[in-house]
């Protein structure tokens, strides 16, 4: 199975690359920087391509030529899940690269959802809850689902649209909450700022994500949505005091520095009954 991963040096691409190569894979790999990619562990074992994926003068069915699967991960412009050109510019230029794919004849589809289609609804979140999104990126990414729908009903093809919760490990965003802990715990600070840490979220290690979205492209029959994540809701504070206890750092936590974020809600997590089936026919297989 030849796959081409987008976003391939990204914090998922990166992950997803070695994940597929694991698997006996053969990988074409594209990113816009070829100096970071030549950083990865992998490059000596994939096929890389350095291309943006959203320029005008891409040449898609030479990037895509004897593809199995498409895995599109690239998105620029995260973590700012506010900005307005995630539907201004990404969500048409996501479409017209995708489609251009399927045109020239690729047939299975993975693309990266996000936990913020679901909008500020609490509680657990199952594939069949409708989307409500209240960000630019959660909106963009669920406008996406719905046009690459659409497509579908006129160019048959596979697309198994993952959504993504809250991952965490290598090569995550540097401002993000264990790479800020982390920082601390290296700096030798006394103490940490942060939230009080009541909010539940659904974490899930980033390698476990790669292997999860790896088996999904090997169900090259499963068509539509599914929950990429742990299912188990866990405190941020809960998360922030099992790093301090691996670490074995002792390190005070400001609680209640900083305020809750607007744009999220207190309390919610996955469902993943469709992923555990999904991995469970992979293991039947």
């Amino acid at each position: 199975m030849k796959v081409l991963v987008t976003g391939a040096t990204g914090f998922v691409g990166r992950h997803l690359v070695a994940a597929l190569l694991t698997r006996g894979c053969r990988v074409r790999a594209a990113a816009r920087n070829a100096e970071t990619a030549q950083s990865m562990p992998w490059i000596n074992d994939v096929e890389f391509v350095a291309a943006d994926v959203h320029a005008a003068d891409l040449d898609v069915a030479a990037l895509t030529d004897g593809i199995d699967a498409l895995a599109h991960l690239a998105w620029p412009g995260l973590p700012n899940y506010r900005a307005l050109f995630h539907f201004e510019h990404n969500l048409m230029a996501d479409y017209r690269f995708i489609k251009s794919a399927v045109a020239g004849g690729v047939k299975q589809v993975l693309v990266t959802g996000t936990c913020f289609e679901y909008g500020m609804q609490s509680g657990p979140l199952s594939e069949q809850t409708e989307p409500r999104p209240s960000n630019p990126y959660g909106l963009a990414k669920h406008t996406l689902h719905l046009f690459l729908q659409n497509l579908q009903q006129e160019t048959p093809f596979t697309l198994q649209w993952t959504r993504l919760f809250y991952l965490h490990g290598t090569g995550q965003n540097p401002n993000s909450l264990l790479a800020a802990l982390d920082r601390a715990i290296d700096a030798g600070e006394p103490a940490f700022n942060m939230s009080a840490g009541e909010q539940l979220r659904d974490f899930l290690a980033i390698e476990t994500a790669a292997g999860y979205l790896a088996a999904i492209l090997h169900q090259r029959d499963f068509n539509g949505a599914v929950n990429c994540a742990s299912g188990q809701p866990v405190s941020v504070r809960a998360l922030v005091e099992q790093r301090l206890r691996e670490r074995g750092a002792m390190l005070d936590l400001n609680l209640g520095h900083y305020p809750y974020p607007t744009h999220e809600p207190m309390a919610f997590w996955a469902m993943t009954e469709r992923l555990q089936q999904l991995l469970g026919a992979e293991h039947e297989a």
